[in-house]
């Protein structure tokens, strides 16, 4: 189980997301960023587009933040929209993975930055990893 929804506020983007595992809230976190950049654009060719990232935080919460921020620059910087996440290491404060996605044209949302505001992740009383995640747009 994985799940991402919009919580609504005046000047940013505020996401929730959800997963059974940590894995799972990395995959949700990038599925629900992407979604916003794209806006569901299809992608400009088929050759598909890889990235390795290898990211070391301060501890979970600012890894996945720090992680957003890494594939945000990135998909600004090379037009990719990233929707695939290949993880190869996962711990406490660092990440190891392969991103894969598609030359897209324009973007359909700007997102400035990934915020540490509101950001933590825990576990709530139903099992679930989850965080909210802050867009500046």
């Amino acid at each position: 189980m994985k799940e991402y929804s919009f919580l609504t506020h005046m000047c940013d983007i505020r996401m929730k997301v959800e997963a059974d595992s940590l894995v799972d809230l990395f995959s949700a976190a990038l599925e629900g960023m992407n979604s916003i950049i794209t806006g569901g654009r299809e992608p400009v060719e088929d050759e598909r587009q890889q990235l390795l990232v290898d990211i070391e935080s301060v501890d979970i919460t600012a890894l996945l933040i720090d992680f957003l921020s890494e594939v945000l620059s990135e998909t600004h910087t090379a037009y990719v929209a990233f929707d695939e996440l290949e993880v190869l290491q996962l711990a406490d404060s660092h990440l190891r993975a392969v991103l894969h996605g598609n030359k897209v044209e324009g973007f359909a949302e700007d997102i400035k930055a990934v915020t540490y505001h509101e950001a933590e992740v825990r576990m709530n009383g139903e099992g679930y990893y989850q965080s909210v995640i802050v867009f500046d747009i």
